[in-house]
């Protein structure tokens, strides 16, 4: 069976709600994506419709957004669309669902500092030292890359 993924882009809308279930753990919350247009008569930029999706997340994918995300955060979230129609008093209602795949902060409006969690018996990675990308003049890696390289014979 083909499904649709969809990659979108917003905001949290809502505090995500985690739930530790028997098959796992889950979470949830809403998304609001606005598209945002050019308006040349007014000549600035205008919100055009606002979308709201709520996005699942499963397992270990809803441990981190539970710890992770709070109201307001731009995030892109990837995932399998769900649309679903049911009828509740005599009304129909249709809601836009998404399974999620990956969740992550929009790092093109603000940063985020990523932690990989740790299983428990696990010890913590020794931190590594910020490497130097600056090397100074005649230091050993500036010799190293002055040298010619020497072919290898053709055979």
């Amino acid at each position: 069976m083909n499904e649709t993924m969809v990659c979108a882009v917003g905001n949290v809308a809502t505090q995500p709600v985690y739930r530790d279930l028997a098959n796992g753990a889950s979470a949830r919350f809403r998304l609001a994506v606005t598209a945002r247009y050019w308006d040349r008569e007014k000549n600035t930029w205008t919100d055009g419709h606002t979308n709201f999706f709520t996005v699942w997340a499963n397992r270990a994918l809803a441990t981190n957004v539970g710890a992770s995300l709070s109201v307001g955060d731009p995030v892109i979230v990837q995932g399998r669309l769900k649309v679903r129609t049911e009828t509740r008093e005599g009304q129909s209602w249709t809601s836009a669902d998404i399974d999620a795949v990956a969740i992550g902060h929009d790092l093109s409006r603000g940063t985020s500092a990523f932690r990989r969690p740790h299983k428990e018996g696990d010890t913590p990675p020794a931190p590594r030292p910020e490497p130097n990308w600056e090397t100074g003049p005649g230091s050993p890696s500036e010799a190293a890359s002055s040298q010619q390289a020497v072919p290898a014979g053709v055979t």
